[in-house]
């Protein structure tokens, strides 16, 4: 079975594609997909972005779609940059300046507490969804830490294992992060899923809402 990854993030692709390693599925990304438009993620959630994009390159494709929106909420800044990680300091942002704006705005604040959310959704063509949620909490460090991982890693700093996400090698974060939190409710559900997706059993609004 072939299934669409929403993403031309390699660092997203990588993950999603070491959690269904084994499983009996091909995964494809937008970088296979050269003639596909661009889906605006204009929702004011993750979940709306997540269900958005899915939908979407499902109906552009043909293909079964999962999507993710993620980002970071942080406590002190009313849960910014929320929706707006990817693009915090312009459309265009790199990582670093990403990184950069958010130290900055958190200069001198003590509370440094801030969380990972990732909300997945799961697409058939017709517009039929599951949606899987993770989240992680954690601290804002004072400068970037790490040279592994992708995003804002290299500030999260993850208490229980004393280092950032940008320290942790991708087993080590997998099993903890947002996104693996999500990925592992999915792999439970797989079975399930791969007979949802091959006989198209749930009606046309129906959803099922996962969270960790």
């Amino acid at each position: 079975m072939r299934i669409l990854l929403a993403t031309k993030n390699l660092g997203k692709v990588k993950e999603i594609q070491e959690a269904f390693k084994g499983e009996g599925v091909t995964l494809l990304s937008l970088t296979d997909f050269h003639d596909v438009p661009t889906c605006v993620e204009d929702g004011n959630s993750f979940r709306e972005n997540a269900i958005k994009k899915a939908c979407f390159y499902a109906k552009q494709t043909g293909l079964p779609c999962i999507s993710d929106d993620s980002g970071l909420e942080v406590f002190a800044l009313k849960g910014r940059p929320g929706v707006y990680s990817q693009r915090y300091a312009g459309e265009n942002a790199t990582d670093e300046e990403n990184n950069q704006k958010l130290l900055e705005e958190l200069t001198g604040i003590k509370d440094r507490r801030a969380r990972f959310v990732c909300v997945m959704a799961i697409v058939i063509p017709k517009g039929d969804y599951l949606l899987y949620e993770g989240t992680v909490e954690g601290e804002i460090t004072t400068s970037l830490l790490g040279d592994k991982g992708f995003g804002y890693d290299p500030i999260f700093f993850y208490p229980p294992l004393k280092k950032t996400f940008a320290q942790l090698d991708p087993e080590e974060k997998n099993l903890v992060s947002h996104r693996g939190k999500a990925l592992e409710l999915i792999k439970k559900d797989l079975p399930r899923i791969l007979a949802w997706i091959r006989s198209g059993i749930i009606g046309p609004t129906a959803s099922l809402f996962r969270e960790v």
